[in-house]
């Protein structure tokens, strides 16, 4: 139950099965993938003169795709990832639909391109260190961060399928914007939409 495109149509449901997954789960599925090793032919290609991507190379080799599968790309852990290829001037589906998405949906609070604003946090950073289960659980349910000089609220998006039903595409988005692998453009070229996301992308809202 790693991808959330699997569980669209109960999307709450998904967020809280992933927030009760233990933790001796979590690290068993840890160590059994952890001799998987980034797919050469799936390297990505940056644009070394968008200067405000910030490559992070740890994060870029943690977060590197070591397979794909119907158009969406996973890493050693099995989350989805990103794909940038022709010198950062094409992506994936899911990177180009998270941008719109998020857009859509986020940047009125979190800023354009993830880069934050004076009530919410910039999720490029926050990304650096959120794993996928804690992403969706923070969508899905919300968050607050109250204390004696700040309040912050982040409401729950569970019942918003505008959301929920593109989890996937938001997070591989963010992600991409954590390792520094696209800075604050909107994606040029993209592959194809796959077939498998039209079909979930019907389900989910319903279509």
């Amino acid at each position: 139950m790693r991808h959330l495109s699997r569980v669209v149509l109960r999307p709450l449901a998904a967020g809280l099965a992933l927030a009760a997954v233990s933790t001796a789960a979590v690290h068993a599925e840890d160590a059994k993938k952890a001799d998987a090793k980034p797919d050469p032919a799936l390297t990505n290609q940056l644009n070394p003169n968008d200067k405000t991507a910030e490559p992070d190379e740890k994060l870029l080799a943690k977060d590197a795709a070591v397979k794909v599968e119907d158009g969406k790309y996973t890493d050693a852990a099995g989350s989805p990832t990103f794909h940038i290829t022709d010198n950062g001037k094409k992506v994936d589906w899911y990177t180009y639909s998270g941008y719109r998405r998020y857009h859509a949906e986020c940047h009125v609070c979190h800023g354009p391109d993830g880069m934050g604003s004076t009530y919410a946090p910039a999720l490029k950073d926050s990304l650096k260190y959120l794993s996928y289960e804690e992403f969706v659980g923070i969508v899905v349910g919300g968050k607050q961060d109250v204390n004696s000089s700040t309040q912050k609220v982040m409401p729950a998006f569970g019942d918003n399928k505008n959301v929920t039903c593109y989890m996937d595409d938001l997070y591989v988005y963010l992600k991409a914007r954590a390792a520094g692998a696209m800075g604050r453009v909107r994606p040029g070229e993209k592959e194809d939409k796959p077939e498998v996301a039209r079909k979930q992308e019907k389900e989910c809202l319903g279509g």
